[in-house]
C-alpha cells in the first residue's frame, strides 16, 4: 500500500479521497490555490502545497506545478479525483512516466473512452447497445445533412470530445441543421481545442441511467448497480439516485453484467461509470467516465462498499476486496447537489458563509468542504456540497431527504437548497416517473 498520496482536486471530492486515505494509513497531500488556501481539504491534510493564483489554468490544471508538488513531498500516487486533470491521458503518462501512480486506468483507455466515436466503437464491438448514429466523425455540411436525413429527425449533435453538454445541440427540423452544426463545432473547438462531432437519433424522452464498474489488475471486474441520474438543468446533473424507479432486477442483472465485460474488454482498472439513455425498455450506450463519479455515494448508501478505498487498493495493486456475489443493493439512496447558485435564476453566489449547520441523524450523509467562516471563491464550480440520505425503501428515502433538507443551514450565500424542497414535493418525481426533461418542466411551472 501507498505511503502517501497527492490528490490532485480541491473542495469535497479532495476531502473525500483525504478520508478514504487516512482509513487506509495513508498520508495526504492537498494542493491548493492561492484561493483555496483556507479550504477543508487543505486544513485537514497532512501536508499542502500551493500550484498556483486563483485560475484553475494557472492552478488545478497546471501540470508542471502538480508534478513539482509530489515531487517534493514525496508523494508515491496521485488521485485526480473528478473534473480537473481526472481523465486527460496526458497527465496520466507524465504521472507513470515520473515513476508514480495514476490513481485511475491507464492513459491508452482514458484517450480510446475519451473519443466519443472510438468508444462507440468499442462498445458495438463489445455487443453493448448504442443509439442509431453516424459511424464515425461528420467532417462537412453535407454528410451532417445526409446522415441525420438517414437516421431521421430529431437528432443531436455532439462534440467527440465532449462533455458537460458543450458542444451538444438537439436539431428537431431539418431547417436548423446547418446553423447548429456549424455552432457545435465552434463550441467544440473553444472548449476542446477538437471541432470533430458525430450525430445521433435524439430520444425525446429517456431516462440518464447509468452503471458502476470496477476492474482490478488480476482479472475481476463486477458492477455495483445503477444510478438514475435524470434529473439535469442544461445537461448537469441535479439529482442522483440509486437504485433507478425505473430499471428491473433483471435488467440491471443484464446491463451490469455487460458493462463489466466490457470494461474488462478494453483492460479497464479502477473505478468508471458506463452512462446509458433508458427509452422505453432499452438502454443505449453515451459515454464511459474513466474517473470516480460526482455521484458515487448513492452507490456506496445501498452497497455499503467504499468506492474510494477501492480505487486506491486496486492502483496498488491489490485485488478487489468484494466479488459479484457480495454486491447487494440494499434499500434507496438519494443525492441532492448542493450548489451556491440562486435556485431560481442559477447565478452564482460565492462569498463569505455565515452560518453553516449540516443535518444530520440515521441514514444521513454530507460531503462538503463548507464551515462557518468559508469564502467561498468565485473561480470554479459552484458545487459546494452533496446531501445524501439512505432510506429502506425509496418512499423513506424521500421522506428522510426533505428533513434533512428543513435541517441544512447555510446563510450568507444563495443556495440551491429551496429548488431541492420543491423537487421533494412534486407528485411527478414522488411518483418515480420522471424523464430527461423533467426539471425543464419543472422549472417552467
Amino acid at each position: 500500500m501507498f505511503k502517501k498520496v497527492l490528490i490532485a482536486n480541491r473542495g469535497e471530492i479532495a476531502l473525500r479521497v483525504h478520508r478514504a486515505c487516512k482509513e487506509l494509513g495513508i498520508q495526504t497531500v492537498a494542493i491548493h490555490s492561492t484561493a483555496d488556501a483556507d479550504s477543508m481539504h487543505v486544513k485537514v491534510a497532512d501536508e499542502s502545497v500551493c500550484v498556483g493564483p486563483p485560475s484553475s489554468m494557472d492552478s488545478y490544471l497546471n501540470i508542471s506545478s502538480i508534478m513539482a508538488a509530489a515531487e517534493v513531498s514525496d508523494a508515491e500516487a496521485i488521485h485526480p479525483g473528478y473534473g480537473f486533470l481526472s481523465e486527460n491521458p496526458e497527465f496520466a503518462e507524465i504521472v507513470k512516466a515520473s515513476g508514480l501512480t495514476f490513481i485511475g486506468p491507464e492513459p491508452e483507455v482514458i484517450r480510446l473512452m475519451g473519443n466519443k466515436v472510438q468508444a462507440r466503437k468499442t462498445m458495438i464491438a463489445a455487443g453493448v447497445p448504442v443509439v442509431q448514429g453516424s459511424e464515425g466523425a461528420v467532417n462537412s455540411e453535407e454528410d451532417a445533412l445526409r446522415i441525420a436525413r438517414e437516421i431521421g429527425f430529431p437528432v443531436i449533435i455532439k462534440a467527440v470530445g465532449g462533455g458537460g453538454g458543450r458542444g451538444m445541440k438537439v436539431v428537431h427540423a431539418e431547417a436548423g441543421l446547418i446553423r447548429a452544426y456549424t455552432v457545435a463545432r465552434n463550441e467544440a473547438r473553444q472548449f476542446f481545442r477538437n471541432d470533430a462531432i458525430y450525430i445521433e437519433k435524439y430520444l425525446e424522452a429517456p431516462r440518464h441511467v447509468e452503471i458502476q464498474i470496477m476492474c482490478d489488475r488480476h482479472g475481476n471486474a463486477v458492477h455495483l448497480g445503477e444510478r438514475d441520474c435524470s434529473l439535469q438543468r442544461r445537461h448537469q446533473k441535479i439529482l442522483e439516485e440509486a437504485p433507478s424507479p425505473a430499471v428491473s432486477p433483471e435488467e440491471r442483472h443484464r446491463l451490469g453484467t455487460l458493462a463489466a465485460k466490457a470494461a474488462h474488454a478494453v483492460g479497464y482498472e479502477g473505478a468508471g461509470t458506463f452512462e446509458f439513455l433508458y427509452d422505453k425498455g432499452n438502454f443505449y450506450f453515451l459515454e464511459m467516465n474513466t474517473r470516480i463519479q460526482v455521484e458515487h455515494p448513492v452507490t456506496e448508501m445501498v452497497t455499503g462498499m467504499d468506492l474510494v478505498k477501492e480505487q486506491i487498493r486496486i492502483a496498488a495493486n491489490l485485488p478487489m476486496s468484494f466479488t459479484q456475489e457480495d454486491i447487494v443493493m440494499r434499500g434507496h439512496s438519494i443525492e441532492c447537489r448542493i450548489n451556491a447558485e440562486d435556485s431560481e435564476t442559477f447565478l452564482p453566489s460565492p462569498g463569505l458563509i455565515t452560518e453553516y449547520h449540516a443535518p444530520g441523524g440515521g441514514g444521513v450523509r454530507v460531503d462538503s468542504n463548507c464551515y462557518t467562516g468559508y469564502r467561498i471563491p468565485p473561480h470554479y464550480d459552484s458545487m459546494i456540497g452533496k446531501l445524501i440520505v439512505h432510506g429502506r425503501n425509496r418512499e423513506e428515502a424521500v421522506t428522510r431527504m426533505r428533513r434533512a433538507l428543513d435541517e441544512y443551514i447555510i446563510c450568507g450565500i444563495s443556495t440551491t437548497i429551496p429548488l431541492h424542497q420543491r423537487i421533494m414535493q412534486d407528485a411527478t418525481f414522488i411518483s418515480g416517473t420522471y424523464d430527461l426533461h423533467f426539471l425543464e418542466r419543472f422549472l417552467g411551472k
